[in-house]
């Protein structure tokens, strides 16, 4: 099969697979942001519309199970309130963060936790993971991005930012006669297991808004949101270099050349590596469990029910397979300027055998004529 096909085929086989992934999660293709709350469409009344689960991501499969705690308030539960996550870029360097955040700021296991921030009376608390995103309880989104203004972009500690954030948020109630969970697309805090490990908790926490018993069990679900939008920045990028890519196969159509020198096409080879290196190799990977969780078990279960309803490792899945699709069409454009190269070669050498012909033409042949005179000429008596 010729390099043309072979490109064409990756294209077509990509194509199919971007269709059946994106049929199913159609915003990861458009939008900067993945919200777990829109009102279903046709609401039965005025008040159904607060009642109704919020749901245009993956969640949107469970989210029907969250109607029970929605529908049915107690005296022992609180608002339903927002837990808002802001992804500003590639990692954050957090010990440079620490001397711009609130003394009471303390390192959680992979995370800076500022126990209280608030702005215009709104006051929550919020998880700062190294992987370029932060999780906030109880703030909205205008508050997330005036920490991210006020904080994160003041000290410096943003490495590669992203030229358009990437946001997700979803909703929580705390109510202490209920097990702490995830059920639909609202997580409940409330009777949660102490950890296993005295180490689990740092000693002298400050206070916090929210009941310390669940510390852990926010951190684990802030964890899984946070890998989540940085996976969707992930993606985000991964697009766009797609796209930059995509004109490649017309051009073979058209013109039977790549469109591209091989200084570029290697340079578009080395972003590919660093797309792979960070999705599977970093420390800050998207597969892996943090090792926190491998000796508390509950709080693993609290990390991994998110996760898999967010559906990370079918989208780190979806992920690494356009990379190995867009590595095979990248082999196939190398090695047809390899080709190309070879046949340049082959005519300079062509060329240069032509040459020293020729010259050998212009410097022998006067003489092997004049030697064929002098051989015809009679012999003197």
């Amino acid at each position: 099969m010729s390099a043309t096909a072979h490109v064409r085929r990756f294209w077509a086989s990509a194509g199919a697979c971007r269709a059946v992934r994106y049929s199913s999660q159609p915003r990861w293709t458009t939008l900067a942001s993945r919200r777990f709350s829109s009102t279903p469409a046709a609401p039965a009344s005025d008040d159904s519309k607060t009642l109704k689960p919020k749901a245009s991501t993956p969640l949107r499969r469970a989210a029907a199970k969250s109607l029970p705690i929605r529908s049915n308030p107690t005296p022992t539960r609180s608002t339903i309130q927002q837990v808002f996550t802001l992804a500003t870029a590639s990692r954050y360097v957090l010990p440079r963060l620490r001397s711009y955040l609130p003394h009471s700021s303390r390192h959680l296991h992979d995370a800076l936790w500022v126990p209280t921030w608030g702005v215009d009376g709104r006051v929550g608390e919020v998880f700062i993971f190294s992987n370029g995103s932060f999780v906030s309880w109880g703030l909205g989104e205008e508050e997330a991005r005036k920490f991210a203004a006020e904080v994160l972009s003041k000290a410096g500690v943003e490495v590669e930012p992203l030229s358009e954030p990437e946001t997700e948020d979803l909703e929580f109630v705390t109510d202490p006669s209920e097990n702490t969970r995830l059920q639909g697309d609202l997580i409940i805090l409330g009777k949660t297991p102490s950890p296993e490990s005295d180490e689990a908790i740092p000693p002298n926490l400050p206070q916090s808004i929210f009941p310390q018993d669940t510390l852990l069990a926010r951190y684990a679900f802030s964890q899984a949101l946070s890998r989540s939008t940085a996976l969707s920045a992930f993606e985000a990028s991964l697009e766009t270099y797609l796209s930059s890519m995509a004109s490649l196969p017309d051009s073979l159509v058209k013109t039977g050349k790549p469109g591209m020198s091989r200084i570029a096409l290697v340079k578009k080879l080395g972003e590919l590596l660093k797309f792979r290196q960070a999705l599977n190799l970093n420390r800050e990977n998207f597969s892996d469990t943090p090792d926190f969780y491998w000796a508390e078990p509950v709080f693993e279960g609290y990390f991994n029910s998110l996760s898999n309803a967010l559906e990370m490792r079918n989208r780190t899945r979806s992920v690494n397979d356009k990379i190995t699709y867009a590595a095979e069409m990248q082999s196939v454009l190398r090695q047809l300027l390899t080709e190309t190269s070879a046949h340049s070669m082959e005519l300079i050498i062509i060329l240069l055998i032509a040459v020293e012909v020729v010259i050998c033409l212009i410097r022998d042949v006067p003489e092997l004529l004049d030697a064929r005179e002098k051989s015809h000429e009679p012999k003197s008596q």
